[in-house]
C-alpha cells in the first residue's frame, strides 16, 4: 500500500524549513506546504469528499495548486486537473465525465468554472488571495489514507486530438515511480536544487517531472503562472535555477528574447525538453548560447509521462528521444502489432510501471489502446543500432503526397535551418490530383525578413522533390496548446497560399 502524498510527509520531516514553492517574493517551506495540505484534507472531509471521489482543479501555476493537490491526494481522492483557460461548457464536460464532487478554481477563472459546476450541480470553490484564510478555518488533518498501487490518483484528460478528451487514469504507483525515475536518474535532483516551474502543473509533464519530483527530493519549485521568455530569464537568474524544464517552443523563445544576451543563466545545471520533438538547430543554438546541456525525452499523458530520455552519463544524440527509462519497455510495431525490421519505421508501443490503468469509463477505447499491456502511442519512430529512438512523426500527422509518405517533422527540420525562421508547422493540404500537398506555416525571428518563395527554395535544396513544401505562408504566431506545444491540427493554409 502506498499514497503519493507520503512523499510530502517524508520530505517535510527531513527538510521542513527548506523552501518548497516560490512565486516571486512568496516562499512556502515544506512544513508550510504540508500544513496547508492537511488543512485542505480537513476542508474536503468536511464537505463529504473521501477516497475515490473526484476533485477538480482549475488553477494556473500558483502556490494553492500544490496545497490543494496534496491535500486531495492525502485523503485518497482523485485529482482532475484542468486548463484554467477552459470555458464553462468545456469545464462542464470534464466535471460531468469524471463525476467530480467539487471543483476549486483560481479567482481569475472562477466565473467560467462556476458555470460548468452549476450545470452539473456541484460546488465551485473560488481560490484567491484569501486562500490561507479559507483553509485556516480547518484544523490540520494528519491522516494519509492508505491506497493500493493500482488506485487512481489523477484523472488526466488528453488533449482530444482524435475526438472528445478521454480521462487517462494515472495511479499512485505509475505517478510515484515516474516521479522517482525523473528525480533520481534523469534530472538527478537533491534538496539543493531549484527547479523552474513554468510547465503547467495541470499537465502531466509539469506535474510529474516538476512538482512531484521536487517534493520527493526536497527541491524548490519556483513558479511562473504564465510563460513569458523575459520573465523566465529573470527568474533563472534571480532564484539561481539549476534545472529548467520546458517544451521546445520555450527554448526557442528564450533564445530569441531581447534580454538573452545579458541574462545570467550560469546556475543552470540541466535542461530537459519534452512534449514534442526539439528541432536540432534550436538545441544546438541554446546549448552554445547558454553553455548548458539539454536532455531530450519523450512521453505521453497515458505514460505518466516519461518513457524514454537521453540520460545523464550516457551518450546523447541530438534529435533523438533517447532510450527507455528504468521500469519501461519500448518497441516498434507495424499495423499487425508485429515488430518491424531494424531501421524501419514503426509505431512506438510502451509497457511498464508508467502506463495508465486505462481510460476512465471507456472500455472500448482502453482495449483499442492497450494490447497485452502494451500501450499504442500513435507515434512513428525508428531505432538505431544503439537502441536510441528517433521520432519520425505522429501516425495521424503523416502526409501522403502522390503515394509517397512525407513526415512533417523532417520538413520542419529543414526549414529550421534557415537563419530567419523561429517556428514551423508542416501540414497536409487536400489536393485533387495528389491527395495531399505539403504546406508550411512559418514564424520569423524578431527583425528578420524573408520571402515565402525564398523559404520554399531553401527547403527545395534540402529535401527530395516529393517532400518540399509547395505551399508556404508566414504568420505572426502558431497555435499552441497549454504547454506551448505547436498544434498542427489547428494550422490551416491561407486561401490560394503561396504556391
Amino acid at each position: 500500500m502506498t499514497n503519493l502524498a507520503d512523499n510530502l510527509t517524508r520530505t517535510a520531516q527531513q527538510h521542513g524549513d527548506r523552501p518548497a514553492i516560490k512565486l516571486d517574493d512568496l516562499v512556502m517551506t515544506y512544513s508550510e506546504l504540508q500544513d496547508g495540505a492537511r488543512r485542505v484534507a480537513a476542508l474536503l472531509k468536511s464537505k463529504g469528499v473521501g477516497p475515490g471521489d473526484r476533485v477538480g482543479l482549475v488553477l494556473p501555476n500558483v502556490p494553492p495548486f500544490p496545497v490543494l493537490f496534496y491535500g486531495a491526494v492525502a485523503i485518497g481522492a482523485v485529482v482532475v486537473p484542468m486548463n484554467p483557460l477552459l470555458k464553462g461548457r468545456e469545464v462542464r464536460f470534464y466535471l460531468e465525465d469524471s463525476g467530480a464532487s467539487i471543483v476549486f478554481a483560481w479567482k481569475d477563472m472562477a466565473q467560467e468554472a462556476a458555470k460548468g459546476a452549476s450545470a452539473v450541480g456541484i460546488e465551485c470553490v473560488e481560490v484567491g488571495l484569501d486562500f490561507a484564510e479559507l483553509i485556516g478555518q480547518h484544523d490540520p488533518d494528519e491522516q494519509v489514507v492508505d491506497r493500493m498501487d493500482d488506485d487512481t490518483v489523477v484523472l488526466l484528460y488528453t488533449s482530444g486530438t482524435t475526438g472528445e478528451p478521454k480521462g487517462a487514469q494515472l495511479t499512485h504507483h505509475s505517478m510515484g515511480t515516474n516521479a522517482s525515475t525523473s528525480a533520481e536518474t534523469l534530472v538527478e535532483l537533491t534538496e539543493e536544487d531549484v527547479v523552474m516551474g513554468c510547465l503547467p502543473l495541470f499537465h502531466v509533464f509539469g506535474l510529474t517531472v516538476g512538482l512531484n519530483a521536487a517534493v520527493l527530493k526536497g527541491s524548490c519549485l519556483t513558479l511562473l503562472p504564465r510563460f513569458h521568455p523575459e520573465k523566465a530569464l529573470e527568474i533563472v537568474g534571480r532564484d539561481r535555477v539549476t534545472v529548467f524544464e520546458g517544451v521546445p517552443t520555450m527554448y526557442s523563445a528564450l533564445l530569441h528574447a531581447a534580454s538573452a544576451d545579458t541574462a545570467d543563466l550560469s546556475s543552470l545545471r540541466t535542461c530537459v525538453s519534452g512534449g514534442s520533438a526539439m528541432p536540432v538547430e534550436v538545441l544546438k543554438n541554446f546549448e552554445e548560447k547558454f553553455d548548458c546541456v539539454v536532455l531530450e525525452g519523450y512521453g505521453l499523458s497515458e505514460t505518466s509521462p516519461v518513457a524514454s530520455f537521453n540520460q545523464p552519463g550516457q551518450q546523447r544524440k541530438p534529435g533523438s528521444i533517447g532510450t527507455q527509462v528504468r521500469g519501461v519497455e519500448m518497441r516498434l510495431v507495424d499495423d499487425d502489432d508485429e515488430d518491424v525490421a531494424h531501421g524501419e519505421v514503426g509505431e512506438i508501443v510502451i509497457k511498464g510501471e508508467n502506463v495508465m490503468k486505462g481510460y476512465w469509463g471507456r472500455e472500448d477505447d482502453t482495449a483499442a489502446a492497450i494490447t497485452d499491456g502494451w500501450f499504442h502511442t500513435g507515434d512513428l519512430a525508428k531505432v538505431d543500432e544503439d537502441g536510441y529512438f528517433f521520432i519520425v512523426d505522429r501516425k495521424k500527422d503523416l502526409i501522403i503526397r502522390g503515394g509517397y509518405n512525407v513526415y512533417p517533422r523532417e520538413v520542419e527540420e529543414a526549414l529550421y535551418e534557415h537563419e530567419s525562421v523561429a517556428e514551423v508547422a508542416v501540414i497536409g493540404i487536400p489536393d485533387d490530383s495528389l491527395g495531399e500537398e505539403v504546406g508550411a506555416a512559418v514564424t520569423l525571428k524578431p527583425g528578420q525578413q524573408v520571402s515565402e518563395a525564398d523559404l520554399k527554395a531553401f527547403a527545395k535544396e534540402r529535401l527530395a522533390a516529393y517532400k518540399y513544401p509547395r505551399v508556404v505562408w508566414i504568420v505572426d504566431e502558431l497555435p499552441k496548446g497549454p504547454t506551448g506545444k505547436i498544434l498542427r491540427r489547428e494550422v490551416s493554409a491561407p486561401q490560394g497560399g503561396s504556391k
